[in-house]
């Protein structure tokens, strides 16, 4: 493998169409209620964590008032379970009134005052996944209009209790009633997820040219085999996957889950590395208000965050897959950077792997080498060899640049629209 072959494969690959809404153009960041929240909605007995307008208010504070929403964490996403069991009288959705009293539009408008954006959950079958009202193909219109009316920002098209054909034609028709409305609102389409997420059952050039964002896979949990075995997804069918991404259009390996209760400190700094890898959107799905000084450290460690939101859009890979259990994972990066992580599959103790830049591919002679976890620079040769320790189901994630040049420092959290 050739680095350079690798990047001008990657770059041709942008040439595919990409949904013209201008949104999100680098991978969206913020937070999902789903993972940690799932369909509480007993607001009379557990009021702080049930699916309400208070939840959401609750989230929208902590990322404006506690330093997420200067590094780029805008979203604040509804998932199910929000509306009434029912339509209104013009066949429109309508939030539950007791758990949403202000309405969706108040809530929204509370979070563009902060400079925050709002995200809204569907389904294009008869019913959501937990039996509230779905979005068949003879409500699309109406249904866009109605989250454009509420100012929505976002909208997470599900698909329970639909089939394939509806699928085929609901997906794309969601896509142009979105965009009839005038206003700007990413789209994110489950649709891979329930066709098995690879060709020939889907269509990766197709849903770059209607869809922001697309769930390929299965729902993450709050556990270290879960995020696993979306990583092994993902990274066993990077040939199909990586080239499906880039700006305004991003796989989607699902939310982050650290800071819940299923990951160690090793585990949740992988998953985060490795989300980074992937240029994946960073939808964080755990309590704010009562998150651990580690875990916020880990989500908002500005050298992945610029990594993740690197301007060129291309997503990452596996490159090594060593016996010892050690795997190596590589992104290129703007101004001929680059992202390396080795990861340990091990659950023994820390495994010392020794390796050199030259054997990974990289044949510049000199470049500078700094730790996204603990700031550390050096200067490595290609040729020299070096050994990185890394802990059981852990990672060292590098930044890469040549060495001396200005354009070589860390990267910085880029400060564009992406939604």
């Amino acid at each position: 493998m050739n680095l350079a072959v690798l990047v001008f494969a990657s770059a041709a690959t942008l040439t595919t169409f990409a949904l013209d809404n201008g949104l999100m153009r680098t991978p969206p960041m913020g937070w999902l209620a789903w993972e940690r929240y799932r369909c509480d909605i007993d607001c009379e007995h557990d009021p702080k964590n049930c699916i309400s307008e208070n939840l959401f208010i609750d989230m929208a504070d902590r990322l404006f008032e506690d330093g997420w929403k200067e590094l780029g964490y805008v979203y604040v996403n509804i998932d199910d379970c929000w509306s009434l069991k029912t339509r209104d009288k013009q066949g429109r959705l309508q939030p539950d009134p007791k758990r949403f009293p202000g309405g969706i539009r108040k809530l929204s408008r509370y979070m563009h005052d902060r400079g925050l954006k709002l995200g809204i959950y569907g389904d294009m079958g008869n019913y959501t996944c937990m039996g509230y009202p779905g979005t068949p193909l003879d409500k699309i219109a109406v249904d866009a209009q109605t989250f454009a009316d509420w100012e929505v920002d976002m909208f997470k098209f599900d698909g329970c209790y639909s089939n394939a054909t509806d699928q085929e034609q609901g997906y794309p028709l969601m896509s142009k009633a979105l965009n009839a409305t005038g206003r700007p609102i990413g789209y994110s389409c489950s649709w891979p997820a329930y066709q098995g997420g690879l060709p020939p059952k889907v269509n990766y050039t197709q849903l770059g040219q209607l869809c922001n964002l697309w769930r390929n896979y299965g729902d993450i949990q709050d556990s270290w085999d879960s995020v696993l075995s979306i990583i092994d997804w993902v990274f066993e069918n990077q040939d199909v996957l990586t080239p499906a991404a880039g700006p305004g259009r991003w796989n989607d390996p699902d939310m982050l889950i650290v800071g819940n209760f299923g990951l160690s400190k090793d585990q949740s700094r992988t998953q985060m590395a490795l989300w980074a890898i992937m240029a994946a959107p960073l939808f964080m799905s755990t309590d704010l208000r009562v998150i651990s000084g580690e875990a916020r450290s880990i989500l908002q460690n500005k050298m992945i965050i610029g990594i993740n939101q690197d301007v060129l859009g291309f997503q990452g890979r596996r490159i090594l897959k060593e016996k010892s259990g050690i795997e190596v994972f590589w992104r290129p990066l703007s101004n001929n950077a680059s992202a390396l992580v080795f990861f340990s599959r091990r659950t023994d103790m820390p495994y010392r792997y020794k390796t050199s830049l030259s054997k990974l591919n990289y044949t510049a002679d000199s470049y500078k080498v700094t730790d996204v976890f603990t700031g550390k620079t050096d200067i490595l040769k290609d040729s020299t060899d070096f050994v990185v320790s890394v802990n059981p189901t852990g990672v060292v994630m590098w930044y890469i640049s040549a060495a001396g040049k200005l354009q070589d420092e860390p990267p910085q959290i880029t400060k564009i629209d992406s939604t």
